[in-house]
């Protein structure tokens, strides 16, 4: 009889976890899925950025490339950037990593058709915020914004548009 009971309290168990785990935190960023090309750049730049579901539909991952053609101020160049989208304690977060050697935490907070991460305050240290919204148009558009350390004040950095694949 015992042996029933924790059979029974563990399907139970069972099944109440999978129906919370059937619940999709990150519900609000499947908008960003797919492969994307940046669109309307300047002579000699070119960028294009995915977006996909790992980890068992429990994180997304974004990668991410830039190239800059040499100009006469500047050598041809390169970026890469690898960002991993999880939820902590009910909360959207994203680690970000790039080829020139930084690191960024986010929290991130959605709305339809669009998120908006902003990094953790950390002393002397800039803020970032990066910014998505999906246009009915199919164009996703992005912005990269820099607030002064101990502010929060964000001002312009990047800008950019991109179509799916």
């Amino acid at each position: 009889m015992r042996r029933l009971v924790a059979c029974i309290v563990g399907f139970a168990l069972a099944s109440s976890l999978s129906g919370s785990a059937q619940a999709d935190p990150l519900a609000g960023l499947r908008f960003l899925l797919g492969d994307w090309r940046a669109v309307d750049l300047p002579a000699g730049e070119s960028g294009a950025f995915t977006f996909r579901v790992d980890v068992q539909g429990r994180v997304i991952v974004r990668t991410n490339e830039a190239n800059y053609a040499a100009t006469a101020d500047h050598p041809a160049s390169r970026h890469e950037d690898l960002m991993v989208i999880f939820t902590e304690g009910g909360a959207i977060r994203a680690e970000y990593f790039d080829s020139e050697g930084h690191v960024i935490r986010y929290s991130a907070q959605t709305r339809p058709n669009a998120v908006v991460f902003v990094s953790d305050p950390a002393p002397r240290e800039p803020r970032y915020r990066l910014t998505y919204t999906a246009g009915a148009d199919g164009v996703l558009a992005g912005s990269f914004e820099l607030a002064p350390p101990g502010s929060d004040t964000f001002k312009p950095y990047l800008s950019w548009k991109a179509r799916r694949r």
